[in-house]
């Protein structure tokens, strides 16, 4: 195979198995995470980006919603030597969603809700940013509830006929006090009040990887707490800006959210 070839082919092994790194290409699309593996050693970077590789050679990085038609994986072996990968990602086509009969002060806030709106984001910023050493999001996600779908990442809502950011998060459509459940292992870094979120719930799986919970009507766990996948992490409920009581569950990669649907209720 040439070498061209090589670097074309996404889901293949490098030529020299001690820079070996390997991933499923089916996450290779817009809104898409990617689990691999590589040799102990390798360093890797998307985009320019360093992406964290664990002792084991465990790694994780994922794609927005508006992501470009390619992206470039740099691999360093060991050794020094160097290689690039052209990604190919797929193109989506996303949902429209229009939500009517909201309260004005849903869909246009007051200046002071807006700058408790913008404190929010900023703290939410802050924990999404973390980049540690944990490795749960390599041993797979389970659903963190069970119920109709109401809600897919990716759709476009018009609330009251205004235009908003693109939905990025899986709705579960669970009554209040559901229990719900850690998606994976990891560390809470967040359990707090937000004016849209409501209750809100954040789990740490290492490498940039978080997992995150709204609209609870209870907690289960507090800042700083380790669980394990499965665990119990809050209740359902109906806080923040919402219809009626769901789950909202995210998932993202650093500060770029990423579709959960096919992580937690593959095909």
């Amino acid at each position: 195979m040439s070498r061209r070839a090589v670097l074309a082919a996404p889901a293949l092994l490098l030529s020299r198995p001690a820079a070996a790194v390997s991933f499923p290409d089916r996450g290779l699309a817009q809104g898409g995470f990617v689990v691999g593996r590589a040799a102990p050693g390798t360093r890797l970077a998307l985009d320019g980006r360093a992406v964290r590789v664990a002792a084991d050679g465990a790694f994780a990085f994922g794609f927005g919603r508006d992501q470009g038609p390619s992206a470039t994986l740099s691999v360093t072996e060991p050794g020094g030597r160097r290689e690039e990968r052209r990604l190919s990602i797929a193109r989506r086509q996303w949902q429209e969603q229009r939500i009517n009969g909201l309260p004005p002060s849903q869909v246009t806030p007051d200046e002071e809700t807006l700058q408790r709106i913008l404190r929010e984001r900023e703290k939410l910023a802050t924990v999404r940013a973390v980049d540690s050493a944990l490795t749960g999001f390599a041993e797979g996600f389970a659903p963190p509830a069970s119920g109709r779908i109401s809600g897919v990442y990716g759709s476009r809502r018009i609330l009251n006929g205004q235009p908003r950011q693109p939905h990025y998060g899986l709705d579960f459509a669970v009554p209040t006090g559901t229990p719900l459940k850690a998606a994976a292992a990891g560390r809470v870094t967040l359990a707090d009040e937000f004016h849209f979120f409501g209750n809100l719930v954040v789990i740490d799986h290492g490498h940039g990887v978080n997992t995150l919970y709204a609209h609870l009507s209870a907690f289960e766990v507090r800042e700083g707490q380790m669980v394990a996948k499965g665990d119990r992490v809050a209740l359902s409920g109906a806080t923040g800006r919402v219809t009626g009581p769901h789950l909202h569950f995210s998932l993202s990669w650093f500060q770029t959210f990423l579709d959960p649907q096919p992580v937690v209720l593959p095909a």
